[in-house]
């Protein structure tokens, strides 16, 4: 009996994760409007109604699928506001490999599902949650979330750049890349103080 049940988590674990990865790459290449949950499930070759039962449907699904489990803390970690642009410099010239790859498609999923008024709440709810939100708190003051908003948009046009249109122009010696994060950070720096 106890075997039994040990392969059906298995077999849970799988589907679930089956029906994640189909969905990551329907919605990468269609909007969220256009998805259906059958052709994710005939994706992943499960019935329709494990989405359900899984993700409690489409909405969930999504939300599942733009949840960044790497670094699900990264903004929500206690720092101190006067490491923050130092903090976000880093971030921005450690970019790397399969990590800026990931950013890339998450992006490129919410660009497309961004005009939906379901996708869009949820695009919004979890950069509130996962961003906005914990900048906002650490930054305070009358202005927080104005700043929390500005560090935002540089981090989001430099993502762009990096990511979407492969502009790099700070990824060669040490030297170039630490002179990079310290203009990086005086843009932060300013950022938090106008």
């Amino acid at each position: 009996m106890e075997r039994e049940i040990i392969i059906k988590k298995r077999d849970a674990v799988a589907t679930r994760a089956s029906i994640l990865a189909a969905a990551h790459q329907r919605f990468l290449r269609e909007s969220y409007d256009g998805v259906g949950l059958r052709d994710i499930a005939g994706d992943a070759k499960v019935d329709v109604a494990l989405i359900s039962r899984y993700f409690g449907g489409k909405e969930g699904l999504f939300r599942e699928v733009l949840a960044d489990e790497t670094r699900p803390r990264l903004f929500r970690d206690a720092q101190d506001i006067a490491d923050l642009p130092a903090f976000l410099a880093q971030i921005v010239v450690e970019d790397e490999g399969d990590d800026r790859q990931q950013r890339m498609e998450m992006f490129i999923i919410m660009l497309r599902s961004a005009s939906s008024p379901r996708a869009g709440q949820i695009i919004r709810d979890l950069v509130q949650l996962d961003v906005l939100g914990p900048l906002t708190e650490l930054i305070g003051g009358e202005q927080g979330e104005l700043r929390a908003n500005m560090l935002l948009a540089i981090l989001t046009g430099v993502g762009v750049l990096r990511t979407i249109m492969m502009v790099d122009g700070f990824s060669g010696d040490a030297a170039e890349v630490a002179e990079c994060a310290d203009r990086f950070r005086g843009l932060f720096e300013a950022a938090l103080t106008c």
